[in-house]
């Protein structure tokens, strides 16, 4: 099945609009990952109305890509700014940083660059060889298993998603609601439109999550300071001999992905708790003369290959089984439904070749990656000294020309609008975003599966338990909520204790 996939995706990959876009996506990655502020998620969103009108496998290419790029390119602003272009990069200022003022600035982006293509298509096997298998264990699920794998998918999202659990909870709600806005599936009835035909579909998805990342981002960005600053950055020309300085470290580089591809298939994980984790073991495991945190060439490699081969553990469950490991990997799987494919096992069942050439345009952006990385870093650079005043114009009429070009819609725009003001306010109010986006991607598979198997069962809701696989997920979900309360009264405790300790 995986070699049939494989071959029936070659056709499908080998074009040129294929192999061009998917370049262009890699070089488009690298840049708004290097801008501070924008990042992989932010380029998926700005260009998803764009490539929804490609053709499947090179639009799916394309946004990959963007992933990609966009994961590796936080690395570039870290090491010659220290200011981490994403939070993926955040780790790589603890040697990197320290490596550009020792002037090997050149040698740290090239390792950068390298660990991160490496690191990659490290990912890209695993998701090769493990997705088919995970799709074909699911092919047997039933509308009971899809319906606790979607709340699993949310309970991880809100759980992981970082400060408060509650608040996690409440966005992840706040999206599932969004999901029943429109026409009900089963009844044909209205719900939550109010009297409005704009809103029998719902809202579009890609409104909502350009208003809530987008525009609540750019609002950030104007209030803060230094619109008008042009920084000074001296420009680094990394070379292909920084390959070789990588492999140098190859079990720091082995072992560093092997945790990225972990922590990605753990929904909600992400790249930021990977590169720290594998940043702290690879500096347990250095030699004393290394200095990590001075320069070490191996911190470098550490944090880069576990951030890109995130994203290849990200995508395991996302395409077997529709479950997105982070909001990224969401808008992929927004993209891959609007492009009319539904992603789990009915895709490697029924749409081999789609899965092929998925495959493959992932395996070519991180090969683009390592090249195209290598020799265009310093246009890279260059753009990093353009003042964010010019810039932010430059990203909202971006936004509003695509979310405009979806339907051709000025309520689109209202929605994008709309929920720019929510993303500030839930920004301002410490309310995490990406469990609203998992919110909004899992409601209609947890509606819609749950009605199901209450429908065609006898017993209500004893079919969750009379199955063997969604027992197990049941028992799943409520260790995830039982561990989820004890670390945050743990938490709390210890906030208590420390609050106490430091009373005169």
């Amino acid at each position: 099945m995986l070699i049939e996939s494989l071959a029936m995706g070659f056709e499908l990959f080998l074009t040129p609009t294929t192999i061009g876009l998917t370049l262009i996506g890699v070089l488009i990655g690298l840049l708004v990952g290097a801008l501070p502020g924008l990042g992989p998620l932010m380029g998926i969103i700005l260009l998803l109305p764009v490539a929804i009108s490609m053709p499947p496998v090179a639009a799916m290419g394309f946004l990959i890509a963007i992933f990609v790029g966009g994961s590796c390119g936080g690395s570039i602003s870290a090491i010659l700014l220290r200011i981490p272009g994403t939070p993926l990069a955040a780790a790589t200022l603890f040697d990197g940083y320290p490596m550009a003022q020792n002037g090997r600035a050149s040698d740290a982006i090239g390792i950068a660059i390298s660990a991160s293509a490496i690191g990659g298509l490290i990912g890209g096997m695993v998701l090769i060889v493990g997705s088919p298998l995970l799709a074909r264990f699911a092919s047997g699920f039933a509308p009971p298993e899809y319906a606790l794998l979607a709340i699993t998918g949310l309970f991880a999202i809100a759980v992981i998603s970082g400060g408060s659990l509650v608040k996690g909870l409440i966005s992840g709600c706040f999206g599932l609601l969004l999901a029943t806005i429109g026409t009900d599936e089963f009844s044909t009835g209205y719900r939550f439109t109010f009297g409005t035909h704009d809103m029998l579909n719902g809202f579009h998805i890609v409104a909502v999550v350009v208003g809530l990342f987008a525009i609540s981002e750019m609002a950030y960005q104007i209030m803060g300071r230094d619109l008008l600053k042009t920084p000074n950055i001296k420009i680094a020309r990394p070379g292909f001999g920084s390959i070789l300085l990588t492999l140098r470290h190859w079990k720091n580089l082995v072992r560093s992905s092997g945790i990225g591809v972990f922590f990605g298939a753990l929904p909600g994980a992400g790249g930021v708790i990977s590169s720290f984790t594998s940043y702290a073991i690879a500096k347990a495991w250095a030699k004393p003369d290394e200095k990590y945190g001075e320069g070490a060439e191996g911190g470098v490699v550490a944090t880069e290959a576990a951030n890109n081969a995130t994203v290849g553990g990200t995508l395991v469950p996302s395409l077997a089984l529709g479950i997105p490991g982070d909001a990224s990997s969401a808008m992929l799987l927004g993209a891959l439904l609007i492009l009319g494919f539904v992603p789990g096992p009915i895709l490697f069942e029924q749409q081999p070749e789609m899965v092929g050439g998925i495959f493959l345009v992932y395996m070519s952006a991180n090969v683009f990656l390592l090249i195209a990385g290598i020799l265009v870093t310093p246009l890279f650079v260059y753009v990093l000294r353009i003042p964010k005043f010019y810039l932010i114009p430059v990203v909202l009429l971006l936004c509003s020309i695509g979310t405009f070009a979806l339907q051709a819609s000025v309520f689109d725009l209202m929605v994008m609008l709309g929920f720019g003001l929510v993303g500030i306010l839930f920004r301002a109010a410490n309310y995490p975003l990406s469990p609203i986006v998992i919110g909004i991607i899992l409601g209609p598979i947890l509606e819609n599966n749950l009605r199901r198997a209450l429908l065609i069962s006898r017993e209500g809701y004893w079919i969750f338990l009379d199955r063997p696989v969604s027992a197990v997920l049941v028992c799943m979900n409520v260790s995830l909520i039982i561990g989820a309360i004890w670390f945050a009264l743990r938490k709390k405790k210890k906030n208590r204790l420390m609050a106490a300790n430091d009373r005169p």
